[in-house]
């Protein structure tokens, strides 16, 4: 009887710890409508590339546009992963760490898509596809990416948490800022013509790692003001400008003067400074809204 009962027990266990993994349900194994929405939106893209492919509308080299469009997604889902600690901190809102390591897990699949569609585009000459990752240095860059976002799925886990060590754990995660930095050197480097994502990209980066330092600042750790991030913002869209300078000046002999004044009008769109900086004050700016909110609450609930 008491066998029974242990088993009965180490099954309830099991499956309980079994909802705990499922991404649809929180920690305490229950449904969460958030979590699920977040993973509907995760495959999101992916499912429009596949209804693209199937209605012939990626072009006359279809799979070599999923393995680029496929590949875009991934780098978006990493930095959203490497933005989520910055907007918790910001924003109080808990929940959003909840699907931090859902959303680093789904851009380590997209990252193994994309180079699984590059198998495929290669009709699957697997030697070619290795000399290829070997001699073309972007391709090395992008599968030294894919290396740290496999160390990172395979470590995800609370389990894994366990078996390292915080400590450990947490030293080894910390390469996903390597992992960012080289998959936009890979998209700097795969693009031929249009670099605004690519200088996009390396703007954010320079804002959430200039973030990350503010916020590991002993100085500050207690006392970031919610300016710091507006005016680090303006200095990545600044950076993003003087890049996009420095690139056109040395690959198409652009005068540089004329590339940073195309920042302050709209004739071309938008461009990469300009989108930047946009993106990092809004999130500084929604930061501020939430505090304010948070004290008067704290006012309010004093004088009530």
């Amino acid at each position: 009887m008491g066998l029974e009962l242990t088993r009965d027990n180490s099954g309830r266990t099991q499956a309980a710890s079994f909802l705990r993994s499922m991404p649809w349900f929180d920690a305490a194994g229950r449904f969460s409508v958030f979590r699920t929405l977040v993973l509907v939106a995760l495959c999101v893209p992916a499912a429009l590339v596949a209804w693209r492919y199937t209605h012939g509308a990626l072009g006359p080299r279809a799979v070599n546009e999923a393995v680029h469009q496929i590949g875009n997604w991934a780098i978006r889902l990493i930095f959203l992963s490497l933005a989520i600690a910055p907007a918790n901190r910001m924003l109080r809102w808990p929940a959003l760490m909840q699907v931090r390591r859902m959303i680093g897990v789904a851009a380590f699949v997209y990252v193994a898509a994309h180079l699984m569609l590059y198998v495929v585009d290669e009709a699957f000459d697997l030697r070619k596809v290795a000399t290829e990752i070997v001699f073309r240095i972007y391709l090395t860059i992008g599968f030294v990416a894919l290396l740290i976002l496999t160390a990172m799925a395979a470590t995800s886990t609370d389990g894994m948490v366990r078996r390292l060590g915080g400590k450990r754990w947490r030293r080894l995660h910390r390469t996903i800022y390597l992992g960012a930095l080289l998959a936009v050197i890979h998209f700097f480097m795969q693009v031929k013509a249009n670099i605004d994502e690519p200088l996009v990209m390396a703007g954010l980066y320079g804002w959430l790692m200039g973030y990350r330092a503010l916020a590991a600042s002993r100085r500050l750790r207690n006392r970031l003001r919610t300016w710091m991030p507006a005016i680090l913002g303006l200095v990545a869209g600044t950076m993003t400008a003087l890049g996009e300078a420095l690139y056109y000046g040395i690959k198409l002999g652009a005068p540089p003067m004329r590339v940073l004044e195309a920042n302050f009008g709209f004739a071309l769109g938008p461009r990469p400074a300009v989108v930047v900086a946009a993106i990092c004050l809004a999130v500084a700016l929604a930061g501020a809204v939430r505090l304010v909110q948070e004290r008067l609450g704290r006012t309010a609930a004093r004088t009530a």
